[in-house]
């Protein structure tokens, strides 16, 4: 159901929704049914002239199992529920998939700094790539990424993937994801992380094995130094926080 609001562009993403679907028919069934039920008695119990009131203690077996029935049938769905539920959370949170590629993602009032694994595919090396508020995958292609905040904190999150994970000072939180789609999707903080928050979006492009591999050869190429291309990188964060601060000081 949700896909059709929102592209599945991950594995994790026909998981969740799927999940979210089972939720929605079984939650939906059973407000159907106690509506319909609970109309039918009003209307059955009316007021109505000659008819004198009766209470309805509820303590005949006759009456108990109109609780007790419904209340065992809602702790089995309860049970289904719980039981997908923690498999999905498994598969994604707890059972990583071997990666193949490394992405460091950092947070900060407010924006957005990837660091990409270069040619080697190792992280922390001299032909790491650095971006600012775009982040570069290919598709079928599982990346474990790092997540840190310098400041507060930030949520990670990309709708078309169904991921969302935040990101705490002082800890590096690990996580996963394979795209299944190319195309370029929304990243959003989704926790409100001060009053920049609203100028914290990012882009995460997907592409085919040949684009990522051309676009990886022409920026880490002998176009400019590695050092140097760090250097640039944290120049446009700070650029960025700064001019989203005086945006929104100019909006006050």
């Amino acid at each position: 159901m949700p896909s059709w609001f929102m592209p599945q562009a991950s594995t994790s993403a026909v998981e969740i929704d799927n999940l979210i679907l089972m939720i929605t028919v079984i939650v939906g069934v059973w407000f159907v049914a106690a509506e319909l039920v609970f109309f039918w008695l009003i209307w059955k119990f009316r007021a109505r002239d000659g008819v004198r009131a009766q209470y309805v203690a509820g303590e005949a077996k006759s009456e108990k199992k109109w609780v007790s029935y419904p209340h065992y049938a809602v702790l089995v769905f309860d049970i289904l529920i719980l039981i997908f539920a923690l498999r999905v959370w498994n598969n994604i949170k707890i059972s990583a998939p071997p990666g193949e590629e490394r992405v460091r993602i950092i947070a900060q009032q407010w924006a957005w700094t990837f660091q990409h694994a270069g040619p080697d595919n190792i992280l922390d090396t001299a032909d790491d790539i650095r971006t600012v508020e775009d982040m570069y995958v290919q598709v079928n292609r599982t990346y474990h990424f790092e997540l840190h905040s310098k400041d507060v904190v930030h949520s990670f999150s990309v709708p078309a993937f169904r991921l969302k994970q935040d990101a705490v000072p002082g800890r590096a939180i690990n996580g996963w994801f394979t795209a299944t789609q190319t195309g370029t999707f929304d990243v959003q903080c989704a926790e409100i992380c001060g009053i920049g928050h609203g100028l914290m979006p990012a882009h995460l492009h997907v592409r085919t094995a040949a684009e990522h591999q051309a676009w990886m050869a022409e920026v880490a190429g002998t176009g400019a130094a590695p050092a140097e291309a760090a250097d640039m990188g944290t120049g446009e964060v700070l650029a960025h926080a700064d001019t989203a601060r005086v945006q929104m000081g100019a909006m006050q």
